[in-house]
């Protein structure tokens, strides 16, 4: 099996976080501010992705603002040679923090925002950063640094897709992820008041192809499928161990941001491993690369060299087995997983708009 380089390496600083959205991708357990690896064990991580042939990192969190050495990695990480993106809340974004990330040598800012309207933007986020988003695409637009910008999409937003997007273009985004959510994470503990109807999602595909028409010229728009509604799972991050890794805030080394949740893996720490020998050697990189782990269908279908089995993190999660076929295809003997969940939703059941929020346990 010819093994790829990865190109993007996803640096996870740290878990802390001023917003406490109830579909978070980051893991029930949060890592702690005394875990989180220091700045030059962060260089040192940088330096090896350079080598190692990777070609952009994305600095990301939690809210990757809250380490003061941020400015630091990110010139790190030019030396490096390496494209630095920036995923952020926008809070704490100041106009002195934005001049010393430019002189650092950023390349992007990727702002989320969580809704059209402030109330129901700060009401999703559990914190009232909405006006604070708005102040920092701004001053990011008026500093030259490209804007990129991002939504997650679930029941109680869809409806304001082309709201949505008229915002971002308004606010100056040259692109924007138009993201349903994924349930890992707090989004898989708060799904059930998290997933739309079918109907609410056939509404929100129509308006996001008249937002396309109207806005395609001015922004560049993606469309993330939302998961438990195909027939088919999607590649799980290209394929696992394929395309990308994650370093985790306490230096744990994940083949996609979700991982950390297959308890039946131990995934190896850069304080004890370089990223190289990671990548190419490590049992936890090697569990799901090819094909011969997988069980049927998987084995013998067609479709493993499009999905390649679908997402790990996903089988693990609804099954206890990682290597289980993901219960979103519909050949999976899992897929009850899913229908059970839809069916819920569809009749009306389990609709309450209680949710658990991470940072608020």
């Amino acid at each position: 099996m010819q093994l790829n380089l990865p190109y993007a390496l996803t640096a996870e600083v740290t878990h802390r976080c001023p917003l406490h959205c109830p579909y978070c991708s980051n893991p029930i357990e949060l890592r702690q501010r005394e875990s989180e690896l220091s700045t030059q064990l962060w260089q040192d991580v940088l330096e090896q992705a350079g080598n190692l042939g990777v070609a952009q990192v994305h600095f990301t969190g939690g809210e990757p603002l809250l380490r003061p050495d941020l400015e630091q990695l990110v010139r790190h990480a030019r030396d490096a040679g390496l494209y630095g993106n920036l995923i952020t809340s926008g809070v704490g974004l100041s106009e002195e923090r934005l001049r010393q990330l430019a002189e650092a040598g950023i390349d992007s800012i990727q702002l989320s925002v969580q809704a059209s309207s402030a109330e129901l933007a700060d009401t999703i986020a559990g914190f009232r950063a909405h006006e604070l988003k708005r102040q920092a695409a701004q001053r990011i637009r008026a500093s030259g640094i490209p804007l990129h910008m991002n939504v997650v999409l679930h029941r109680a937003n869809l409806h304001q897709i082309e709201a949505i997007v008229a915002l971002c273009a308004e606010w100056g985004a040259q692109r924007l992820e138009l993201a349903n959510a994924q349930y890992y994470g707090w989004a898989l503990r708060n799904a059930q008041q998290l997933l739309p109807q079918k109907e609410q999602l056939l509404e929100a595909e129509a308006a996001y192809v008249r937002a396309q028409e109207r806005f395609g010229h001015q922004i560049e728009l993606l469309w993330i499928l939302p998961d438990y509604y195909e027939e088919y799972p999607k590649p799980c991050m290209g394929g696992w161990g394929k395309l990308s890794l994650t370093v985790a805030p306490d230096g744990r080394v994940l083949p996609c941001t979700a991982a950390a949740e297959i308890r039946s893996l131990k995934f190896e720490n850069v304080k004890e491993r370089d990223l190289a020998w990671i990548w190419h050697h490590s049992p936890s990189f090697n569990a799901f690369r090819g094909y011969d782990w997988m069980p049927e269908p998987c084995r013998s279908c067609e479709r493993r060299e499009l999905d390649y089995g679908g997402c790990r993190c996903q089988a693990f999660l609804l099954t206890g087995d990682a290597r289980a076929t993901d219960p979103v295809c519909k050949w999976s003997p899992h897929r009850s997983a899913i229908t059970d969940r839809l069916g819920a939703i569809e009749t009306g059941d389990d609709r309450s708009p209680s949710y658990s929020y991470r940072g608020k346990r």
